[in-house]
């Protein structure tokens, strides 16, 4: 799945813990977290913060990678260190 706003990254997170039939109080509970987070995280709060994001994501028997886009190199990055569009 492509993930590249906070809403679409919670809409992740709720379908996959829908999907594992999870209620959000026990996804809160065996992540550290609390529902309030676990409803904000779904929401796509763009301030959610990420260790407890990461912790959900692991909770739920997933994982998070980044993958480069196709064409990037590191030889496109220019002084500024951001990598040219």
């Amino acid at each position: 799945m492509h993930i590249a706003s906070s809403q679409d990254f919670g809409r992740a997170v709720r379908t996959l813990r829908r999907q594992l039939g999870i209620t959000q109080a026990d996804l809160a509970l065996t992540s550290g977290t609390n529902r309030r987070f676990i409803v904000e995280l779904e929401a796509g709060k763009p301030t959610c913060q990420l260790d407890k994001a990461l912790r959900v994501v692991a909770t739920l028997g997933a994982r998070l990678a980044l993958d480069p886009r196709a064409g990037v190199t590191a030889h496109d990055r220019g002084d500024s260190g951001k990598v040219a569009k």
